[in-house]
């Protein structure tokens, strides 16, 4: 789960984000832009009318007046110049929600997802919400139940686009009560860390570090411990059973080191 080089920040966001108040993690968004384009990526939503609008109008209050929409209706599109044209002179693209399976079939291996990277790699900032930051990690939830107890055969996933490694993201997070979900998911592969997200809260990621922002809390589950867990022997229709599982919360300002796994407190923060 490594971000080096010159790679520019992930802003990964838990959905729901102000967008009319002090907007705090657009905010973060528009003063990564260097002055650039913002490429509004509604790939996700099946129906995106209003998405752009909605969007438009917020970032425009934040000074950002070069804000394009990339819509692809199917992955032949990824192909078609007038589409990768958007993209120039784009030093972020914002991800906004729907479905992340979406995303990663329509964009995933094509000219489109290697020009995003491309400006990622630049520097630029790459942003998601929702559905767009489930994607963000090498393996994302795609579905699983919320607000109950995790039964074993309960959670479906896939390949996401890989930007954030080893990590596992979830989204609306305490909103939908997904912390049976995302230990789940850490069950399954204990080498990767869970991140969930609540609403309005982001995490900003650079470097292998990551600063929390916003009115929630981010919940990092570290399964790197675990002493015994029920998921590859139970029935499918089983609760989780997992000991020796950790757990940090995480609010504005505090952050973790990916490397090390180990949290900080606001005072330890980078800037």
């Amino acid at each position: 789960m490594s971000n080096t080089g010159a790679e520019g920040p992930l802003i990964i966001i838990g959905g729901h984000e102000d967008k009319e108040g002090d907007k705090i993690i657009l905010k973060a968004v528009a003063e990564r832009l260097r002055g650039g384009r913002l490429v509004l990526a509604t790939i996700a939503s099946h129906a995106p009318e209003g998405y752009f609008e909605t969007y438009q109008k917020a970032f425009a209050s934040l000074g950002v007046t070069d804000l394009v929409e990339l819509y692809i209706e199917d992955r032949a599109e990824t192909h078609a110049g007038e589409k990768l044209a958007l993209l120039d002179g784009a030093t972020g693209v914002f991800f906004s929600g729907g479905d992340q399976l979406r995303i990663s079939s329509q964009i995933g291996d094509t000219p489109i997802e290697a020009r995003i990277r491309e400006i990622w790699r630049g520097g630029g900032v790459l942003a998601g919400t929702s559905a767009g930051a489930s994607v963000m990690s090498d393996t994302m939830m795609v579905r699983g139940a919320s607000a109950e107890t995790h039964r074993i055969g309960d959670l479906q996933m896939a390949p996401g686009l890989g930007l954030v490694r080893d990590a596992i993201i979830d989204q609306h997070f305490a909103e939908r009560g997904r912390i049976g979900r995302l230990l789940g998911a850490v069950a399954q592969s204990p080498r990767v860390l869970g991140v969930g997200i609540d609403e309005d809260t982001a995490i900003i990621l650079q470097n292998d570090d990551f600063k929390v922002i916003g009115s929630g809390a981010v919940y990092v589950v570290d399964a790197e411990g675990v002493s015994a867990s029920n998921i590859a022997e139970a029935r499918a229709e089983r609760a989780l059973s997992i000991f020796d599982v950790r757990l940090h919360v995480l609010a504005s300002g505090d952050g973790l080191n990916l490397k090390t796994r180990r949290p900080h407190g606001q005072s330890q923060a980078f800037d």
